[in-house]
């Protein structure tokens, strides 16, 4: 069998006419979909990972004293808090500014504790007149109307 002879450059047709300026253009559609897709994983005005941790830390060290408080025994050390996965976020009206409604699961142990609990968490979070910062705020039942109270997120180097 012969070898096939070679086709001058001149006299090769493309396979897709105009497969010059199409072809560039499907790329680019391309791309722009999945970086549009690629920025819907993570859900639009979502905290960071640490936000949510500190937030999670927050409430449960206020309940913590809360409890310590009402039975008059020495408040407990700081929880440790991991694997928080959100599966629900809303916004919502927290006194006069916007917040986020979240709902999810966390693991956590108590300090010293030698074991980990998988709970369920609602958080209502509101960002920072500047937007650099979270607070945690928690509803309160006010005579009549619902009021929250406000915490600022401690502050971690």
């Amino acid at each position: 069998m012969l070898p096939a002879l070679p086709i001058p450059a001149s006299r090769r047709q493309p396979l897709f006419v105009g497969y010059r300026v199409v072809g560039p253009l499907i790329s680019l559609v391309a791309l722009v979909l999945l970086l549009l897709g690629l920025g819907g994983c993570q859900a639009a005005g979502q905290p960071p990972r640490q936000v949510l941790l500190d937030a999670l830390e927050l409430q449960i060290a206020l309940t913590q004293d809360s409890i310590a408080q009402a039975l008059e025994l020495p408040a407990p050390g700081p929880p440790q808090v991991s694997r928080v996965r959100v599966e629900g976020q809303e916004t919502v009206t927290i006194g006069e500014a916007k917040g986020l409604h979240l709902t999810g699961q966390f693991d956590w142990r108590l300090a010293d504790a030698p074991y980990r609990v998988d709970s369920s968490f609602e958080l209502f979070l509101q960002r920072g007149e500047k937007g650099q910062s979270w607070r945690l705020a928690r509803p309160t039942e006010a005579v009549g109307a619902q009021g929250w109270l406000i915490d600022p997120l401690p502050m971690k180097n």
